[in-house]
């Protein structure tokens, strides 16, 4: 008898194991997280805070499936949204200085150049880096990004190549991590 109970609880936990893991609407895991983003957008805030003596950008990227309506200012489709917020911009001059320039980012919360703000969740509202999963335009779930790294670079076709490497906590607790990337020319907008 003690067999086919523990045998039972067993079958119990990888059927349960196996439903969560293959949920469409849970970002936490790497399965149904997108490798590749098609569209992107660069928000630029200037010098926006008096402590700070940088540029400030965000990054705003859209996964195949799902795009910015920015006459309606909302998502349209079904896909994944990769946000960074307080990207600081190294001092330049011209039109280059609210431009996210090339070179390799971090996550911190020191405000010096080449770095983004960690993802965090304050009172149910994330901040820093997150990413949403969107259904048909409505907001499914939410999977903050604790931390990571960026590298930007210039093609020689004059677009730019993003590199992500970033880390969360998965629905288990552990920590995971994240690649993903974009290729294409950024569109702009003034904040």
């Amino acid at each position: 008898m003690k067999f086919h109970t523990s045998f039972f609880r067993l079958a119990y936990i990888l059927i349960a194991l196996f439903a969560v893991s293959c949920s469409r609407s849970n970002p936490g895991t790497y399965r149904g997280m997108p490798k590749e983003y098609t569209s992107a957008w660069e928000e630029r805030y200037g010098r926006c805070y008096d402590s700070v003596p940088h540029c400030i950008v965000a990054l705003d990227l859209y996964s195949e499936g799902l795009e910015l309506d920015t006459a309606k200012k909302q998502m349209n489709g079904t896909g994944y949204n990769l946000y960074l917020s307080d990207i600081v911009l190294p001092d330049r001059t011209g039109n280059d200085s609210l431009r996210l320039a090339p070179g390799d980012y971090h996550s911190e919360l020191t405000a010096q150049p080449y770095t983004f703000i960690p993802g965090r969740d304050y009172e149910g509202k994330p901040h820093g880096i997150y990413l949403l999963f969107v259904e048909e335009g409505k907001l499914q779930s939410i999977q903050v990004l604790d931390s990571g790294y960026l590298a930007v670079r210039d093609t020689t076709n004059g677009l730019t190549d993003l590199q992500f490497t970033l880390y969360y906590k998965n629905a288990y607790g552990y920590r995971a991590t994240y690649r993903t990337h974009f290729q294409g020319a950024i569109q702009w907008q003034n904040k």
